[in-house]
């Protein structure tokens, strides 16, 4: 069977599958999500040590924490949300909202998380009463399909009511095959690099994608350092790295400088500021201008030993200080590893500069973070930056994809505006998977303004 055969016969069964969900009640979808979520959390041990063994990146203690922490999180989100019918009802405009699916979804799926992506994008299809279909990517093949077998097992198991064919995933996965799923299904989830990206935006179908992380993070003169670097160091060391919100950059004031690299260090870091120590890093981190594929998702003890540099066992992460910023040191760019780079500033507006700088030569849209107590600063950097979302007083890595202590959505998906040449400029979640009607009647006893009082505003 050819790979456009395959995928045809796939959309037959993932059409025949959306057309009887689409006859359920919220209750009967809201009972497929649940088991969606429930089956990552309570196999999270098993399905991280397969992502681990199949990929060989990432550290197994965070991705069991990963698993765990987006099924519930997400499940906790969207469990009470209206997707089906009428939604809601607007007295002061005479709007009614009725949502209806969008179809059969196409998520093309990372090697970076095989496990949360998947089993995201599934729920929130589902939740919108769609179909899904996984583009999973050809080094985590294994781990993907095993994950959406299960959850179709427990489905059945369960004696859940769902179509067969609801969620599917493409075995011996290919571009050939992603590229031809793209064209077919209704609407594309992209998650992965910007050229798989840009495909998924030239494949003709609505799409949803993400833009490159390199989230900078400064620090302010008015916060306990020990606290700050820790939770920094917490962010930048979870799963070796691999996350795209992960802290990229320690920007601290010069005059306190020292004194915040020194709690850095004490809180685990390995600290450099010798140009040939930096220089052996910085050789194998990038190979001709780009991203060293071998460091990816690698530890520290790894990374130090290919740039043959000696560093205490029990270091959570490398800070580099960088000789310049933006196109001045490579180390400004994206490091999905355990490596970080440093800078010094004077003002808080130098601060915002510097990072601004490095996100003009990667990660433009995504997310950055601040550690400061002043109001001031914080909505400063929130106004200043192009961002998506601004991260304060946390660990970005683990909270930018939403947390139960924040506001944001609770994702696997982070849009990134147009900066990052994405659709939308939030967390993806399950109403970007929903249309919605409106049904328009007249407002009663509308106050009808003059044509004056118009113009007076």
């Amino acid at each position: 069977m050819n790979d456009t055969s395959s995928i045809l016969e796939l959309m037959q069964k993932a059409r025949e599958a959306q057309k009887e969900l689409a006859t359920y009640s919220q209750k009967e979808i809201d009972a497929i999500v649940k088991v969606i979520a429930k089956t990552v959390y309570d196999n999270a041990e098993e399905l991280a040590r397969m992502a681990v063994d199949e990929t060989r990146m990432g550290v197994y203690e965070d991705k069991v924490a990963k698993n765990k922490g987006k099924s519930k999180t997400i499940y906790n989100h969207i469990a009470d949300k209206k997707t089906i019918g009428i939604i809601g009802r607007e007295e002061s405009t005479g709007l009614t909202l009725v949502a209806k699916p969008v179809g059969v979804v196409g998520a093309v799926t990372p090697t970076t998380n095989p496990i949360v992506t998947p089993m995201c994008n599934s729920m929130f299809a589902i939740k919108g009463g769609n179909s899904i279909i996984i583009a999973p990517h050809p080094r985590s093949q294994k781990c993907s399909a095993y994950t959406v077998d299960l959850i179709n097992k427990n489905l059945k198991e369960q004696g859940i009511k769902c179509p067969e064919n609801a969620i599917q995933i493409i075995r011996e996965s290919s571009i050939d095959k992603t590229t031809e799923l793209m064209k077919a299904v209704d609407v594309v989830i992209a998650t992965g690099g910007m050229g798989l990206v840009k495909e998924a935006y030239s494949s003709g179908r609505p799409s949803f994608g993400v833009g490159a992380g390199n989230v900078q993070v400064i620090v302010d003169t008015d916060v306990d350092f020990a606290d700050a670097t820790a939770k920094i160091i917490a962010g930048r060391k979870f799963d070796n790295g691999i996350i795209c919100s992960g802290e990229q950059t320690i920007i601290a004031p010069r005059s306190k400088y020292d004194e915040v690299m020194k709690a850095a260090v004490e809180n685990g870091a390995y600290y450099a500021d010798d140009e040939e120590t930096i220089d052996k890093f910085r050789k194998i981190l990038f190979i001709d201008g780009m991203l060293n594929k071998d460091v990816v998702g690698q530890s520290v003890q790894k990374i130090a030993g290919l740039a043959g540099v000696e560093v205490p066992k029990d270091t959570k992460v490398i800070l580099l200080k960088a000789n310049g910023i933006g196109k001045e040191d490579i180390l400004c760019k994206e490091k999905m590893c355990p490596v970080m780079a440093t800078f010094a500033y004077d003002t808080f507006e130098e601060a915002i500069k510097i990072a601004q700088i490095n996100l003009d030569l990667e990660g433009k849209g995504h997310t950055a973070a601040i550690h400061s107590n002043n109001n001031e600063h914080i909505e400063l950097a929130g106004v200043k930056l192009t961002i998506s979302r601004l991260i304060v007083n946390a660990s970005s890595s683990t909270t930018a994809g939403g947390s139960l202590t924040n506001g944001l959505a609770p994702t696997t998906t982070l849009g990134c505006g147009t900066w990052g040449n994405n659709i939308i400029s939030e967390n993806l979640d399950y109403k970007h998977l929903i249309n919605v009607s409106r049904i328009a009647t007249v407002i009663r006893n509308a106050a009808v303004p003059s044509d004056d009082n118009i113009w007076l505003k």
